[in-house]
């Protein structure tokens, strides 16, 4: 296990900070500390569950800004947030089983529909809208169904909740960014305590992350209030896009070994 200089903690913490400020209003922290981590020396395998554990700072953290200010009720969200927990733990069980190439090949793509979505739909604002599924069972489908994806993979999971919340149960976007952030430490929470179980786990690095992520996410909550709809949309584009395009710059990514190789 690397044992970091003071130099690489610090790094990271500003990069827990700057994540934790973009996950609290569009979702994709991830596409900042992972690679960050990555470069500090971190195995992959602890990468994934430090970044569960830093990132539990930051969902819990904005919930709790979006809750003060009444854009979701924590108490009321609790079912929700214990099925997207449960799909989780078994989305992380199953990734210590599988490969999960084919989740890696298909996420760019899913991304890039998501940010059309959002960016062609110009109706998409604080209003919330006819919901397209009850409630009970988006929260019995839907719901531990991106709980899982985070545990067997992660990126863009805050992606899919938004627009799960939008074009499903019917809210408008500042609404469903406080609730995605919510159920997303609901999944963080399920997937951590696989991989803790696991000693997948820098508690010190995570801890100081956490710290980042915490201050960054305070933040970003409170943009997102103010700003609204005009900030959220086009930052949950922006993110989604330059998500999918880190995944296909991979030299790694399923995608570009199969054109190498044709």
């Amino acid at each position: 296990m690397p044992d970091l200089a003071l130099q690489a903690l610090l790094l990271l913490f500003l990069a827990a900070m700057l994540a934790g400020f973009i996950d609290a209003i569009a979702g994709g922290g991830g596409m900042v500390t992972i690679p960050a981590m990555l470069l500090a020396g971190i195995p992959p395998l602890h990468v994934l569950g430090t970044n569960k554990l830093q990132s539990l700072f930051g969902s819990g953290s904005a919930s709790w800004v979006y809750a003060r200010h009444g854009h979701v009720d924590l108490k009321g969200q609790l079912p929700m947030v214990a099925t997207a927990a449960a799909g989780a733990v078994a989305g992380a069980l199953l990734a210590t089983l599988i490969p999960v190439d084919w989740l890696k090949g298909a996420l760019p793509f899913l991304l890039v529909g998501i940010a059309v979505y959002f960016g062609l739909k110009p109706d998409i604002g604080h209003v919330d809208r006819h919901r397209r599924m009850r409630p009970r069972v988006f929260a019995l489908t839907f719901v531990p169904a991106i709980g899982f994806y985070d545990g067997v993979f992660g990126p863009g999971t805050g992606s899919f909740l938004m627009l799960g919340f939008v074009a499903l149960a019917g809210f408008g976007i500042l609404k469903a960014t406080a609730h995605t952030k919510f159920l997303n430490f609901g999944s963080n929470a399920g997937a951590f305590a696989v991989f803790a179980a696991h000693g997948a786990v820098l508690w010190k690095v995570g801890l100081l992350m956490g710290a980042g992520q915490f201050l960054g996410a305070q933040l970003g909550s409170r943009f997102a209030m103010r700003q609204g709809a005009r900030i959220i949309k086009p930052l949950l584009v922006t993110v989604s896009i330059a998500l999918a395009i880190r995944l296909l710059a991979d030299p790694a990514h399923p995608l570009r070994m199969w054109l190498a190789g044709s």
